[in-house]
C-alpha cells in the first residue's frame, strides 16, 4: 500500500474525529510519527485541501446538522462542533453559508415544525447514514455474544452501552430504522424512551437512529466518528460482497448480504475482552462466569444512566495497569491471561501502544505478539476490532477452519488468498455460519 495515500486517509479520519479541535497540525503530525511538512503535503496532494481547511469543513457540517436536527442552543452547538469560541463560530459560519446560525435553525423549524427545547438531561437524537445492504441482525448477534453485563446490552434489535470519551461519560442507544421500542428501555423516564420513537418516525431506512445522553454532547465529533467505525458504516458492502462471492463464499453472501465488521468503541476495551476470554466472542457476555464481566464490575467505574441494564463503564487501561496482575488473578483470571492483559494495559496507558484505526498493523502486531500469552489468534482478533483491519484473518482459528471446510492453518491461508483484501469480512461470514450450525 502506498504510504502517502494511507497517511492521507489516516489524517482525514483523525481530523474527522476532532484531532485538530484545540490542537495544532504539528500535534497531529507528532502523534502519527511524521513531520508536519510531510503531513501537510500528503493531505493537500490526495485531498486537495489543507488539514486546517478539512477540519473547518467537518466542524461546519456538524454544526449545520445540529442546528437543523436538534434544539441545542447555538452556544452548545458551537462547542460540540469543535469551535473554541462562540465568536469564531458565528463569524466562520456566516462566512461559509452567508447566514447566521440562528437562520438555519429558523429555516429547519419552519420546514418540520417547532422543536421544543431539550428538557434537562433529555438525550440528544441523531441519525447515522449507511450504504445498503446492512446485515444489522447479524451484527447484533455478534455484539450480543461480546456484550459485558452492565456495560452494554443487546435487547431485541436495540444496542445500548455506556461510554467514556475525552473526559465525558454517558450512554447511547442505537437501533435500525424499523425497530420498535422495547426491552431495556422500558425502565427509562418517558422523555428518554420516547426519543427513539420520535426519531424513527422521521428517519430514512438507510440510517441508524442514535440516542445520546446530554453528558456526551461536548464530545459529539469524536463520538460520532467512533460510532461510524464501530458499526462499519462507511464501507461499500456491495463491493465486498461481490468480491467474496467470487472468492467462493457466494452461498454465505447470499444468505447474509451486507455483513459488517464490528469495530471497538475503545481500542483497549476491545483488546481487554479478547485477552481475558482468549478468543472471539463465545456467548459468555451475560454470564457471571464471564471473566470480562468480573473485571469490569471490579475495576470499571459505576455510572448512573437511568437504564437498569447500563450501570458501569468499561475499565480503562490506566485502571487495569494500576490494579496489576495479582488483582486480576484474585478475580479468577488465569495468571497467563492476567499478565498479558496488564502488560497491554501498561503499554496503552503510557502511550507506547495505540490501539486505534490508522495505527500500523505490522508494528502493532509485533508489539502484541512480543507479550507472553498473546498468540496469533488473540493478536489478529485485536487488530480486527481495535484497528478495524479489514484483512485480518487468524489462520490458526480452529472454528474458522471448520467453518471453511479445511483442516489446517496452511489450507486456510491458501483459501484466504482468494478473499484479500477483505479477509476479515470472510471471517465474519464463517463465524456467523459456524455459530448457526
Amino acid at each position: 500500500m502506498d504510504a502517502v495515500p494511507r497517511l492521507a486517509r489516516v489524517v482525514a479520519d483523525r481530523i474527522g474525529a476532532g484531532a485538530l479541535n484545540g490542537r495544532t497540525v504539528a500535534d497531529l503530525a507528532r502523534d502519527l510519527g511524521v513531520s508536519e511538512r510531510h503531513l501537510r503535503r500528503a493531505v493537500e496532494h490526495e485531498l486537495g485541501v489543507s488539514p486546517l481547511d478539512l477540519a473547518q469543513t467537518h466542524r461546519l457540517l456538524l454544526a449545520k446538522r445540529l442546528l437543523a436536527d436538534t434544539s441545542l442552543s447555538v452556544t452548545r452547538v458551537a462547542y460540540a462542533s469543535g469551535f473554541q469560541s462562540l465568536r469564531r463560530f458565528n463569524a466562520t459560519f456566516h462566512e461559509q453559508y452567508r447566514m447566521a446560525p440562528s437562520a438555519v435553525r429558523r429555516a429547519a423549524r419552519a420546514s418540520v415544525g417547532e422543536k421544543a427545547p431539550l428538557a434537562e438531561n433529555a438525550p440528544l437524537q441523531l441519525s447515522l447514514s449507511y450504504r445498503a445492504p446492512f446485515a444489522w441482525d447479524a451484527l447484533l448477534a455478534f455484539l450480543r455474544r461480546d456484550a459485558i453485563d452492565g456495560v452494554e446490552i443487546v435487547d431485541g434489535r436495540l444496542y445500548g452501552r455506556t461510554i467514556h470519551v475525552a473526559g465525558c461519560s454517558g450512554f447511547l442507544v442505537v437501533d435500525d430504522a424499523a425497530v420498535q421500542p422495547a426491552g431495556f428501555l422500558a425502565d427509562m423516564p418517558a422523555h428518554k424512551s420516547s426519543a427513539l420513537a420520535r426519531r424513527r418516525a422521521h428517519t430514512h431506512m438507510n440510517y441508524l437512529n442514535v440516542v445520546v445522553s446530554q453528558s456526551l454532547v461536548p464530545v459529539l465529533m469524536p463520538l460520532l466518528a467512533r460510532l461510524r467505525q464501530f458499526f462499519d458504516l462507511d464501507v461499500e458492502p456491495t463491493v465486498i460482497d461481490s468480491h467474496l462471492a467470487q472468492g467462493g463464499l457466494a452461498p454465505l453472501v447470499a444468505k447474509l448480504p451486507g455483513v459488517r465488521l464490528p469495530g471497538a468503541i475503545d481500542g483497549f476495551d476491545g483488546a481487554l475482552r479478547v485477552l481475558l476470554r482468549g478468543r472471539a466472542p463465545a456467548g459468555r457476555g451475560i454470564s457471571s462466569r464471564d471473566p470480562a464481566r468480573r473485571v469490569a464490575w471490579a475495576l470499571g467505574e459505576p455510572l448512573e444512566t437511568g437504564i437498569s441494564a447500563l450501570t458501569r463503564l468499561a475499565p480503562s487501561a490506566a485502571r487495569v495497569a494500576d490494579a496489576g496482575s495479582a488483582r486480576l488473578v484474585a478475580l479468577g483470571i488465569p495468571r497467563r491471561r492476567a499478565n498479558a492483559a496488564v502488560a497491554v494495559a501498561r503499554l496503552v496507558a503510557d502511550g507506547t501502544l495505540r490501539l486505534e484505526p490508522g495505527s500500523d498493523v505490522v508494528t502493532t502486531r509485533r508489539a502484541l505478539t512480543e507479550i507472553t500469552g498473546v498468540g496469533d489468534q488473540v493478536a489478529t482478533t485485536i487488530l480486527m476490532r481495535a484497528l478495524h483491519w479489514p484483512d485480518a484473518l487468524s489462520i490458526t482459528d480452529r472454528a474458522l477452519q471448520r467453518a471453511a471446510g479445511v483442516s489446517s492453518a496452511r489450507d486456510l491461508r491458501a483459501l484466504g488468498e482468494r478473499w484479500r483484501p477483505w479477509r476479515a469480512y470472510a471471517a465474519m461470514h464463517l463465524w456467523l455460519t459456524g455459530d448457526a450450525r
